[in-house]
This record gives structure tokens, C-alpha cells and sequence, in this order.
């Protein structure tokens, strides 16, 4: 599609994806998508992005990042258009760019699909961009009754907080520390007490009416405060970003890259990578009583959030073709449980070793900023990575990214590996799935 060409679309659910091509130097892009009513959010609300995955209606949510090929990384959102609020005129699909501009994005488009067949519905490339750092790619509208996509291309050089701000959208920002005021100059070191007054005659007792009921807190303005977890920077601490409170949730995402250059005829055959490739997301975790067990697909120890161990792993994902991919929820309501939670992924079948496997984390606090890293390149022969270490050290939650391959010695299993890396202690059984 051109700029400015619009299209109608029939399906009554869409899957929004921004996609670029990925490299170093590469600023990340994220999508992210603002609920219009006359040209302006009713509510800061209606601004749906990483830090806020799903709108209120749940009509649109945010479904993260995942590679998709050839150097490719998408970021998706979900549009159920038969449930949007009658009120909400058009859903603005816009994208941020963040460490660099969009003249440094190659590759960049905006494509919808139908989220129930996956037919392409729409597309749109952009081409033209500079120094842009946010981008309304489309936008999906009513028009006499029915929705229809429309390639807008309108860049920001203000960056996500300029784009929201423009919709209505209230912004948290740093404030700076405020001072005390000095006292007078002429002000005395220490106050002379004055002689006490006599007290005047108590007034006659009269009825006094109820006290009115205690306003609604403000809403809070809408936090843009991410994390990138790298080498240099392995740590976060989720207390110091607010992430205290509510869900966690840890997200694998994956893709297959099927050229397997320098390994040579030792481990050519076992890197050979499948379509029935099956990787596994899983924790050890260690309450605070001292209980330690595990949570993954093997074995169907799928954890419960409501109850020890507070963690759950919601299904299992055998392809990696998933949008959402595979999901550890972590209960911080329960955060004085925890001591700490080892978070792993292991090769179920389909491949020996995890080497021409490109994968993205994300850790999603309800309440707080996203914690996201990548894995590197693999270059043993490993079929067990420990992803990331979440520490409660005296109630500070502490986030340390692992990345970290592992060999397992002859016979002996991947999580039993983990246990001896880590010290967990515990006993093991074959299981299965």
C-alpha cells in the first residue's frame, strides 16, 4: 500500500505485526496502539503497549516480540475489532524507536493479518524515514459500519512520550528531589515559649455531620521505563522499578535459523534443526520455608498461582510457531515467599543442542517496567540454558540474567544439571510428557 491508501477489512479479528530487520547497531522497535474517540484517548487507559499489554476491554493487547526469520524481529498486537467500545472511532497503530532513530531501521512495515486464518489483509513499508523516533505506521477506523486499514506514515522526532502525549496521554516523569526552604535569617536558633493562654470556655456540644466519603486515588500517569539486560548490565532490581505486586510474567520466544556455518561434520548432524523442534520453559524454585521443587511440562508439573509454589506455567508450546510462545507466571503477591527462582529452557526433541537458535526473553511485571534480553549464540553442544535468576534478598527482588549453556554429562538429565550448577539439592526421577 501507498501512504494515504486505505482498504477495507472483513475479518471481525485482526493480528497487527510491525516487523524490521534486525542487526547491529539496530535501534529495538516496539508497537504499541492508542483507542481514539474524537481524535483523543478517553483515558490514559487506552494507550496499549509493553508497559500496559491489555486494554481494559481486552479488544487489544500487546503480544510481544519474537523473531521471524532471515534476520527479521516482529512486535505484535491483537485487535478484536467486533469488541471494541461503540464510542472508540479509530485504533492508531504507531511504533517507537528506542536507542537510535528510524533512518537506522531497516526493513521496517506494518502488515495485519486475520487472526484466524492468518491471510494478509494489509501492508504497508515505510521507506522515507530520518530522524524520526516514533512512527504512526496505520490505523484501523470505522467507516459506515464497517473497519477499514489506512497507510498513514507519520513520524515524531519526540519518541513515544511525544506521540502519547499528542493523544491525550499523561506521561510519568522524573520529578527532581524538592529542597527545604531555609528559614529566615532573622530567625531565632530555638523558639522562647510564649506563657500559656487560658483556655476559653468549651462551646456547647452540637451534632456534627459525617465526614464525606474519601475521594478515588488519581489515576496514575502511564510509565515508558524499560530494561535491556545485557552482558555489561546483567542485574535489575523489580522493587526498585515497582514490579512488586501482581503478576510476572517470563515470555520465550524463539526462532530456527537453519544455516549452521563453521560447525563442520562434528556437530553438523546433531544441530540439525526440525519443524517438530520442541523446547520446554521451566523454573527450580526455593520458598522461603525452604520447600524446593520445580515447574515445567515434564511431568505435568505445571505449578499453581494461588497456592505453593505460586508459580504456573501456562501450557506447552511444541512448535514455537505460537505468537505468545511459551508463559511462567510468577505470583509477586507472594513475593515474602520466595527465596529464589532459577528460570530455564530445555530441548524436549527435535535438535541436540541449541546452537542456530535465536531467542528473546521478557519478564512483564503487572505493576513496573518489562525486563527483556536475548540469548547468545550457542557454541557447545548444550540442550539446557539457564535463562535468569530472580534473588529475594531481604525483600528486594533482584533480576540476574543467566544466558548461561550448559553441558550435561553422559546420562544425566538437563534439570539434574541445573541442580548441580546452582546447588538446588534436590532428588530426581525420569519423567515425561
Amino acid at each position: 500500500m501507498l501512504k494515504g491508501a486505505n482498504v477495507r477489512i472483513p475479518a471481525p479479528a485482526v493480528r497487527v505485526e510491525l516487523g524490521w530487520n534486525t542487526a547491529p547497531g539496530v535501534p529495538d522497535v516496539d508497537a504499541s496502539a492508542l483507542l481514539l474517540a474524537g481524535g483523543r484517548v478517553r483515558s490514559d487507559a487506552d494507550f496499549v503497549f509493553y508497559n500496559q499489554a491489555v486494554h481494559p476491554s481486552g479488544a487489544v493487547r500487546h503480544e510481544g516480540k519474537r523473531p521471524s526469520g532471515a534476520g527479521t524481529t516482529t512486535d505484535a498486537l491483537t485487535v478484536d475489532l467486533a469488541a471494541v467500545e461503540p464510542s472508540v472511532e479509530t485504533v492508531v497503530l504507531a511504533a517507537s524507536a528506542d536507542g537510535g532513530s528510524f533512518g537506522q531501521v531497516p526493513g521496517l512495515y506494518i502488515r495485519v493479518t486475520d487472526a484466524a486464518g492468518g491471510a494478509e489483509l494489509a501492508r504497508y513499508d515505510s521507506t522515507d524515514a530520518t530522524v524520526e523516533t516514533a512512527f504512526v505506521l496505520g490505523e484501523l477506523y470505522r467507516r459506515q459500519g464497517e473497519w477499514k486499514f489506512r497507510a498513514v506514515g507519520q513520524g515524531y522526532s519526540s519518541g513515544l512520550e511525544g506521540l502519547a502525549t499528542d493523544f491525550g496521554i499523561t506521561v510519568d516523569e522524573p520529578q527532581p528531589a524538592s529542597v527545604p526552604a531555609a528559614p529566615p535569617a532573622s530567625a531565632p536558633a530555638a523558639a522562647i515559649p510564649a506563657p500559656p493562654a487560658q483556655a476559653p470556655a468549651a462551646p456547647p456540644v452540637r451534632p456534627v455531620a459525617p465526614p464525606p466519603p474519601a475521594a478515588p486515588p488519581a489515576p496514575q500517569p502511564v510509565r515508558l521505563t524499560k530494561v535491556t539486560l545485557t552482558k555489561e548490565s546483567p542485574t535489575v532490581s523489580l522493587t526498585k522499578q515497582g514490579g512488586t505486586s501482581g503478576a510476572l510474567r517470563v515470555n520465550l520466544n524463539w526462532e530456527v535459523r537453519k544455516s549452521f556455518k563453521g560447525w563442520g561434520n562434528k556437530f553438523g548432524k546433531a544441530m540439525a534443526m526440525h519443524s517438530d523442534l520442541d523446547l520446554d520453559l521451566g523454573c527450580l524454585f526455593e520458598l522461603r520455608d525452604g520447600t524446593k521443587g520445580v515447574v515445567q511440562a515434564l511431568g505435568n508439573s505445571f505449578g499453581s498461582l494461588n497456592r505453593p509454589p505460586f508459580i504456573h506455567l501456562d501450557g506447552d508450546d511444541r512448535t514455537g510457531a505460537v505468537a505468545a510462545g511459551e508463559n511462567l507466571t510468577v505470583n509477586l503477591d507472594h513475593i515474602n515467599d520466595f527465596r529464589r527462582i532459577l528460570v530455564f529452557v530445555t530441548i524436549y526433541e527435535g535438535a541436540r543442542s541449541f546452537a542456530g537458535l535465536h531467542a528473546t526473553v521478557t519478564l512483564q511485571p503487572q505493576h513496573g517496567a518489562p525486563v527483556d534480553f536475548s540469548l547468545d549464540e550457542c557454541t557447545v553442544l548444550s540442550n539446557v540454558c539457564a535463562l535468569a535468576l530472580i534473588t529475594n534478598n531481604g525483600g528486594d527482588l533482584v533480576v540476574q540474567r543467566e544466558a548461561r549453556y550448559l553441558v550435561p554429562d553422559r546420562g544425566v538429565s538437563p534439570q539434574r544439571t541445573l541442580d548441580r550448577a546452582y546447588g538446588w539439592g534436590m532428588n530426581w526421577t525420569p519423567g515425561r510428557k
